[in-house]
């Protein structure tokens, strides 16, 4: 129970941070769409990658480091893309973005909701292209997790635990934030936001340190 407890306080303590995934978890949430799909993808994602970390990917990786640069530059420039197009929201609406209900007066509703397979393959790509998360947690975590020894499966289990429940409490708890944003200046508002989060978190993956 130490080891699970440990892992599920550890778990919590990296994914919480701001970031692209939770940023984009919170969007699909406030905009219910697809939210059980993007849950299950980060969730599943988080659960391979701590799994990957304790079984030694970790290792591995620091072998061949070039392999952590590709991914660093791949989603620096992914990140770039889906904050341009968050700009883009932001700039030039397509209708009214109201949560949960019809917007009101002659403003017409978007015109079809996102398909599943693009809003999926992205959930993918901001959890499998972002470096941080092999730095935090494959390397960071798997080797925490290897000072536990044999107890080091029911540390893993801890942090897959946090994960579902972070990733769950973010996602459907979202939608409580719609009384707060049904305007469409409300929406153009949180997807300028999410633009200069993602074109900083991109920076912040190429900038010399």
């Amino acid at each position: 129970m130490a080891a699970a407890l440990a892992g599920l306080g550890l778990g919590l303590s990296l994914i919480i941070a701001i970031g692209a995934q939770n940023v984009f978890v919170l969007r699909q949430g406030i905009r219910r769409e697809h939210v059980l799909a993007v849950v299950i993808v980060c969730a599943v994602s988080d659960a391979v990658l701590i799994a990957a970390g304790i079984a030694g990917l970790g290792a591995v990786l620091t072998v061949v480091p070039w392999l952590v640069d590709v991914v660093r530059w791949a989603g620096a420039v992914f990140l770039v893309g889906y904050g341009m197009l968050a700009a883009r929201r932001a700039w030039r609406p397509s209708g009214a973005l109201t949560v949960g209900a019809q917007p009101a007066g002659d403003e017409q509703a978007p015109a079809s909701r996102p398909r599943l397979r693009g809003v999926v393959l992205t959930a993918l790509a901001l959890t499998w292209l972002n470096p941080h998360v092999y730095l935090d947690t494959v390397f960071l975590l798997g080797s925490i997790a290897s000072t536990w020894n044999e107890q080091r499966w029911l540390f893993g289990a801890g942090a897959m635990l946090g994960s579902v429940l972070w990733f769950t409490a973010l996602g459907f708890g979202a939608r409580y934030l719609g009384r707060w944003l049904s305007s469409p200046r409300a929406w153009r508002w949180l997807d300028a936001g999410i633009a200069i989060v993602m074109v900083a978190i991109a920076v912040s993956l190429v900038w010399p340190r």
